[in-house]
């Protein structure tokens, strides 16, 4: 079997398949990758090329989410016939524990670890992993058989399913994202539909409320955001509240109960880079959301916030409009948008179309000394960059950590 690309995730697979004693080819593009454990392992390790011809002899390939659909050593698997799993396809084959699954534009990370939170308030055995960083294949023999494992689940993750199969599958929301991957809206919405297309009549599909139909054949339950609650959740925000409402309707269909809910919606303090408070500077609030990287979750956290925020925006370009984030800008009374990265005058462009004050700042620690400059007591310095990071940052962890940074040495 080939396992193609050894980050996290490709390397928790190759370990997975490697303990059973399967013969494991695995390639990564980047050639000063540290693979000792995989060779230790006994994974034959190919570094700094990705030659077709290494499907010939394999008959499995299991891609990692980053990698896209059509470089070429996934291609010729495809015209050989040879199959191409998601790491959590082959996740879900190696464990039998139920899962619990978490799809959406925004708020996956968020409603992941509520949920992961609901269950340890219900005393019920459960593991968090997929999208929020820990692989699925990762909880491979650490799981009590009755164990549930919540997984977030991105359409990188998504798209090569074969049989996955959600036991309970929540769609959050459905917007415009990494057009520059899928191509368009349209095979964008059928990735992430695809969490529902194994479900079975047992099964519960968790929606908004008039969505629609997704395809599978689960029971409907719908949520909103103004849905009755067994506790007002501890974050703040209207968004918040309807990850909420979606993390209660997915737990009721496991059988917990409203006092464990409400618990955990009293006491969850929320994740990190996700509308995190950071410090306060002379009166000034910084807060860091660098996980929010499109303009629909950005836009979410300036709903969050009184009028008169400053609002850093930018970074790398994902083919998604800035139009829509702008309108909420002006809505917002954003006092001055510091733009960085390639976006910047894509933004520039938007926000001067609504009239929103933007300064250019370049990189992310000239605009944190720039919004400290221009902020009065009382205000808040918002990072919410609407924009992927990988322009300046390997990830939006990396920019987020440099925030925090950069705020505490003020």
């Amino acid at each position: 079997m080939l396992v193609l690309g050894l980050a996290r995730s490709g390397e928790a697979a190759a370990l997975a398949l490697a303990r059973r004693g399967v013969r494991v080819i695995g390639v990564d593009r980047n050639g000063d990758l540290d693979s000792g454990r995989l060779r230790a392992a006994g994974v034959e390790v190919v570094l700094g090329a990705e030659d077709p011809a290494l499907v010939a002899d394999v008959d499995l390939l299991v891609k990692s989410p980053g990698v896209p659909s059509d470089v070429p050593l996934v291609a010729a698997a495809r015209e050989r016939g040879v199959p191409v799993w998601s790491e959590v396809e082959l996740g879900s084959r190696l464990l039998t524990n139920p899962v619990l699954g978490v799809t959406g534009t925004n708020g996956k990370t968020t409603t992941t670890e509520l949920l992961g939170a609901v269950f340890a308030a219900a005393g019920r055995p459960a593991a968090v992993a997929g999208n929020v960083g820990r692989p699925l294949t990762g909880l491979d023999g650490a799981l009590a058989e009755n164990a549930w494992i919540v997984c977030e689940l991105s359409s990188f993750q998504l798209e090569d399913i074969e049989s996955f199969r959600p036991r309970v599958a929540v769609l959050l929301n459905l917007t415009s994202d990494h057009l520059d991957r899928h191509g368009d809206l349209d095979a964008y919405r059928a990735a992430k539909l695809r969490i529902f297309e194994n479900q079975q009549s047992e099964d519960v599909a968790v929606v908004p409320r008039g969505f629609g139909p997704v395809g599978g054949r689960a029971s409907l339950v719908e949520f909103c955001a103004d849905d009755e609650l067994p506790a007002e959740p501890l974050l703040p925000g209207a968004h918040n509240r309807e990850n909420a409402a979606a993390a209660v309707a997915a737990a009721r269909a496991v059988g917990i109960d409203d006092d464990a809910l409400a618990k955990a919606l009293r006491t969850f303090a929320g994740v990190p880079h996700r509308l995190e408070l950071v410090r306060e500077v002379n009166g000034v609030r910084f807060v860091n959301d660098s996980k929010a990287t499109n303009p629909e979750a950005a836009a979410r956290a300036l709903a969050s916030y009184p009028p008169g925020l400053r609002v850093i925006l930018g970074g790398s370009l994902k083919g998604t409009p800035f139009a829509g984030l702008a309108q909420k800008a002006r809505a917002a009374r954003v006092a001055c948008a510091y733009l960085v990265g390639e976006a910047s005058d894509e933004l520039a462009e938007a926000l001067a179309a609504e009239g929103v004050r933007f300064h250019y700042s370049g990189d992310l620690a000239s605009a944190v000394a720039d919004a400290f400059a221009d902020a009065e007591a009382g205000d808040v310095v918002l990072l919410s960059p609407a924009c992927a990071s990988y322009d300046q940052f390997s990830n939006f962890e990396e920019r987020g950590d440099r925030f925090r940074e950069l705020v505490e040495a003020l």
